[in-house]
């Protein structure tokens, strides 16, 4: 199973007209959990902020979502997206131009090697750090290029199942993973060895969530794994199962969890 290859095929489908990528940044929003949970910290953050003149790193910025999320809320924050693929970044750059967005600027960098000092009142970091061996490097070069009082939210897969993996000698469901998931205790002394003397952290993807992500996200791809012509098939998978996933999504963003397979990590600067 190649879950990036299926991930690009659906990019390009998405990205031949404006209309169409912001479409699929609404079904992303809806379908993906992780982005309920993601949101409502940047809601708590933003919350009397967007009249200031704020500077954001979406650090592993993927197809741009979270970044086209953040530009809507305010016409004063510029934000940085960064990402290693130059294809996606280029994608990002002509789109966000066809539509205006002149607060955003895509560019590549390694997050291993990029570091803006004293730049950054956020910086965001949704299912990246899981791809990347160095994170204590990354967390450092995050922590030097915000400013005094920044935050960075993550977002990243737990070691209660992350990455669909629930014990040892299983494979990870999605097999670009450098590690199948944190331990809670262990990401937050990652922080603070990089540099973060603030650290919050609670579990994302109970009960609700993992049964979420199975019918919206892992049986789907399963089944384009095995043939594009599923693909077809799609909009009446969902038309089934797409009010259900919907109603655990909310119950699992607004839920408190004791375990999950994910995890939402805040920390300041």
């Amino acid at each position: 199973m190649y879950y990036d290859p299926i991930k690009k095929s659906l990019g390009q489908v998405f990205n031949r007209t404006p209309w169409l990528r912001r479409l699929f940044y609404v079904l992303l929003d809806l379908l993906l959990l992780r982005t309920w949970h993601v949101h409502r910290e940047l809601r708590k953050w933003a919350a009397g902020r967007q009249g200031e003149n704020l500077t954001i790193l979406d650090a592993g910025s993927g197809y741009g979502q979270y970044t086209y999320w953040l530009s809507g809320l305010s016409k004063k924050w510029s934000i940085l997206a960064v990402d290693v693929k130059d294809e996606q970044i280029a994608d990002s750059n002509q789109f966000f131009r066809q539509i205006g967005r002149t607060n955003v600027q895509f560019a590549v960098q390694d997050l291993v090697l990029y570091q803006e000092p004293n730049s950054f009142d956020l910086a965001l970091s949704v299912d990246v750090m899981e791809h990347i061996l160095e994170d204590v490097e990354v967390f450092r070069n995050i922590h030097a290029s915000l400013k005094d009082g920044g935050m960075l939210l993550i977002s990243t897969p737990s070691d209660q199942g992350g990455s669909d993996v629930h014990a040892d000698g299983e494979t990870s469901f999605i097999e670009e993973h450098v590690r199948d998931g944190y331990n809670i205790h262990e990401i937050q002394q990652k922080l603070r060895t990089a540099g973060f003397e603030r650290i919050e952290a609670r579990y994302s993807y109970g009960e609700p969530g993992q049964v979420s992500w199975r019918l919206s996200m892992k049986y789907p791809i399963l089944m384009l794994g095995m043939s594009k012509w599923f693909f077809l098939l799609l909009p009446f998978y969902y038309l089934i199962t797409f009010p259900f996933c919907l109603l655990l999504n909310w119950i699992d963003s607004t839920s408190s969890h004791d375990s999950g397979t994910g995890l939402i990590v805040k920390a300041w600067k």
